[in-house]
C-alpha cells in the first residue's frame, strides 16, 4: 500500500489556496529526479507524481536519471512509469554523482523550466506547483528553504552562512529542492558536487534568485546518500574552491600576479640591503649567504608566480570567447 506525503499549498486566512499557474507554464516544465538505489521509493514517487499531475491540471516531462544502482531502480522506474505521457528514463552505466545526473537530465528536457526533485519524498510533489507558481513572477531560479527540525539542521545552517557570506547570495539554503530555467543548467559547468554550488554560480552569472520555504519529511525506505563527516570535510573544501574560482577565475593576474610582484620585489629589497651591508661591512651575525640565499628564493618564486598569473590570465580570456561563442550558438 502506497503511502502519501502530505499535501502542503499555500495557506490563506485559514483557507487552502491551490497555486496559480500561467496555461503555458503548465506543460513547459520538466520535473528531474536523480536516482541512486531508491528501488523503494519508486512505486510511491510515481504514484504521487501521476496524482499531483491531475490534482493541478500540470502536463509536463518527468525526467529520472538512475545514476548507477544495483538495487533495479532503473527497471523499477520503467515499470512504474508505463503508461505516462512524457516520462523519460536515463541511466548511467555507473555511478557518477548527484551533479552528472542532473546534467545529464537538464541535456535531455525539451522544456524552458526544470525543477529539480529527489527521489527519496522527503518533499511533496505538490510542493511543484509552488515553485512553477514563484517561476511565473518572473525569477530564472527559485530554491526552498527547508522549515521545520531536520536531523543535519545545524551543519546545514552553519554551510549556508558561510555562503551566504562569502557569494552575498540572496537565499538562505543552498541546497534543497530547486526549479529554474534549463538553459542555467546547460551554460554553467559544473564539477563533480558542485550541484550544492549550482545557484551561486548562476547568481555570479547575474541569473536572479528567490526562495519559498518548504516541509522536510522523514524519508521513507533506503539510506541517505549524502551524510557523514566525511561530506562535511568535502563541503568546505568546495566551498574554499568555488569561492577562489569566481574570486580569481576572471582575473587571476591579481592574485598570482600580484602575489609574484610582491615577492620579486622582496627579493629586490633584501638584495639592496645585503649590498649596504657588504659595502659598509657590517656582517650580520648570521653571515651573508642566508641573505643571498633568501633573495634567490624570493625572486624565483616571484617569478614563477607572475608568469602562472600570466598564463592563466591568457587561459581565462580564451575561457571568455568561448563562452562568448557559445552564448552567440544560442542566439542569446
Amino acid at each position: 500500500m502506497l503511502q502519501s506525503t502530505p499535501v502542503s499549498p499555500a495557506v490563506t486566512g485559514g483557507a487552502l489556496r491551490l497555486p496559480v499557474i500561467p496555461d503555458a507554464l503548465r506543460t513547459d516544465f520538466a520535473v528531474l529526479i536523480p536516482a541512486f538505489d531508491e528501488v523503494d521509493n519508486i512505486p510511491a514517487l510515481f504514484h504521487e507524481l501521476r496524482e499531483m499531475f491531475h490534482r493541478h491540471g500540470l502536463g509536463g516531462e518527468i525526467i529520472l536519471v538512475d545514476d548507477g544502482s544495483k538495487d533495479g531502480t532503473y527497471e523499477a522506474a520503467l515499470r512504474e512509469s508505463a503508461g505516462m505521457a512524457r516520462v523519460k528514463i536515463l541511466r548511467h552505466r555507473r555511478n557518477q554523482g548527484k551533479t552528472e545526473a542532473m546534467v545529464t537530465g537538464a541535456h535531455a528536457a525539451e522544456s524552458e523550466y526544470v525543477v529539480l526533485f529527489d527521489a527519496d519524498l522527503q518533499h511533496s510533489p505538490d510542493e511543484i506547483p509552488r515553485f512553477l507558481e514563484k517561476l511565473a513572477e518572473g525569477w530564472d531560479i527559485v530554491t526552498g528553504r527547508k522549515v521545520g527540525n531536520y536531523e543535519k539542521r545545524g551543519v546545514s545552517s552553519v554551510y549556508n552562512r558561510l555562503s551566504q557570506t562569502l557569494f552575498a547570495v540572496p537565499v538562505r539554503d543552498l541546497n534543497s529542492m530547486k526549479a529554474f530555467r534549463t538553459e542555467i543548467l546547460r551554460e554553467i559547468p559544473l564539477r563533480h558536487d558542485w550541484h550544492r554550488f549550482f545557484v551561486v554560480l548562476a547568481h555570479a552569472r547575474g541569473y536572479t534568485v528567490s526562495e519559498i520555504d518548504i516541509e522536510l519529511y522523514p524519508r521513507r525506505a533506503g539510506v541517505a546518500k549524502y551524510s557523514g563527516r566525511s561530506r562535511v570535510l568535502v563541503g568546505v573544501g568546495d566551498l574554499v574552491v568555488v569561492w577562489f574560482y569566481l574570486k580569481f577565475s576572471e582575473k587571476p593576474m591579481q592574485f598570482f600576479g600580484g602575489g609574484g610582484l610582491l615577492l620579486i620585489l622582496a627579493g629586490l629589497l633584501v638584495g639592496l640591503l645585503t649590498v649596504v651591508l657588504r659595502i659598509g661591512e657590517w656582517m650580520p651575525p648570521f653571515g651573508f649567504r642566508p641573505l643571498l640565499t633568501l633573495v634567490v628564493l624570493l625572486e624565483t618564486v616571484g617569478v614563477v608566480l607572475f608568469g602562472f598569473g600570466f598564463m592563466a590570465e591568457l587561459i581565462a580570456t580564451l575561457r571568455a570567447e568561448l563562452d562568448d561563442l557559445r552564448r552567440q550558438g544560442r542566439g542569446v
